[in-house]
């Protein structure tokens, strides 16, 4: 079993999964990092460079998953975890995927409005939800 600070050393850090992308996509990038951070207090941020994204949640499965951060060559992507069951009025969902749905982000404009608020505090709700039926 690997020690602490093995495991340490072998963790991705944001800036790894960031910094590769052109500057204005890092940069979005680091701008929705802080946002997150900022709207999702204690959350835990756990990168993951071998699939190239950034995850947070309140644990370390995906149930506890509330969003990641997706990056690519043209902006970034940020997924919302059991994105399909959350109530969408102003249509910002993307993905065909069953479980997870994203919001295409170009600009900071993109992300900083009050639909993009309203999903995620109904992530953080779904979360919630899921955990009470845990116990």
């Amino acid at each position: 079993m690997a020690s602490s600070r093995q495991q340490d050393q072998n963790m991705s850090t944001a800036a790894e999964i960031l910094d590769p992308y052109d500057g204005p996509v890092a940069s979005l990038g680091y701008s929705v990092r802080d946002y997150l951070l900022q709207q999702l207090p204690g959350i835990s941020e756990q990168p993951d460079a071998p699939a190239g994204i950034i995850g947070y949640g309140y644990g370390t499965g995906y149930k506890d998953m509330i969003c990641t951060i997706i990056p690519s060559k043209t902006g970034i992507k940020l997924g919302l975890a059991y994105g399909t069951t959350l109530p969408d009025p102003a249509g910002l969902l993307r993905g065909s995927g069953k479980v997870h749905k994203h919001i295409p982000l170009s600009s900071v404009a993109d992300f900083d409005n009050e639909a993009v608020l309203q999903l995620l505090q109904q992530a953080l709700k779904a979360w919630e939800q899921r955990k009470q039926l845990k116990r």
